[in-house]
């Protein structure tokens, strides 16, 4: 393998106690070797205001920079009401704009989500694979990481304890490490 991926994860969710902060908590300790993983909050991202978006706010800059920086995208998204977090998709569209400097362009990406409902986040994940479509991103297919009944693979203090979702997140950095170096190879022979 050659340089280091770096990779760039969040969670689409505010609430510290999340599962879906769990879930990026646990990817840190299973990502593959040839790749690391830095994590940023969306906590301090201000709703999406056009009017400011060619003189966005700090805490805008800092993440849109971080995503421009990234090889690949690790998102960890719950589902609300059948969809994304309204938290997330804010995020992406900050980062998108404006029209012209999308820092999302090119970039590969995997998605895990963690819900106490029995779908485990496949709504959420399907809709944003819709987004990533005129985003110009290159989504990881295969793993699916959705997990389902999230209260029964975490102990009380949010570390995970399940074995087969922890070898599903391994699976999908392992994965998405390999299908970003694999686009980064095609990309400099072309």
């Amino acid at each position: 393998m050659g340089e280091v991926i770096h990779i760039l994860g969040f969670a689409g969710s505010l609430r510290k106690e999340s599962y879906n902060r769990s879930v990026l908590r646990a990817a840190l300790t299973l990502v593959p070797q040839g790749a690391r993983l830095d994590t940023v909050e969306l906590d301090d991202i201000p709703p999406f205001n056009q009017d400011h978006e060619r003189e966005p706010p700090p805490a805008v800059r800092a993440f849109k920079a971080a995503v421009k920086a990234a090889d690949a995208i690790l998102i960890v998204t719950p589902e609300y009401n059948y969809s994304v977090p309204g938290v997330l998709k804010n995020a992406i569209d900050w980062a998108s704009r404006p029209y012209g400097d999308n820092a999302w362009d090119g970039k590969t990406v995997g998605v895990v989500g963690a819900s106490v409902g029995m779908l485990g986040t496949a709504r959420a994940q399907y809709h944003l694979r819709q987004m990533f479509v005129f985003l110009n991103m290159f989504p990881l297919n295969q793993p699916e990481v959705m997990i389902a009944h999230a209260e029964d693979k975490f102990d009380k203090e949010g570390n995970l304890k399940d074995q087969i979702t922890t070898q599903k997140i391994r699976e999908l950095l392992e994965a998405l490490t390999e299908w970003t170096n694999s686009l980064q190879k095609a990309n400099t022979v072309s």
